[in-house]
């Protein structure tokens, strides 16, 4: 049985661990809010690495952190 990663849970809980709304991180990185809730809610599982470089960069965590 493989092991799925959830990218848009990590996100999730870096973000809450900020204690940053959605909104307002969609806001400081700079993407779409529209695509960071798709994300977050996994209906996009792989996110382009550009979108994955500025939410690593905004939670002050890297890419690998996100997708492990």
């Amino acid at each position: 049985m493989a092991i799925e990663i959830n990218i848009g849970e990590n996100i999730k809980r870096y973000r809450a661990k900020l204690g940053l709304s959605q909104e307002d991180f969609a806001k400081i990185s700079d993407v779409k809010y529209t695509t960071l809730t798709k994300i977050e809610s996994n209906v996009i599982k792989k996110p382009s690495v550009f979108i994955m470089e500025k939410l690593a960069k905004t939670l002050g965590v890297s890419i690998e952190d996100l997708i492990k």
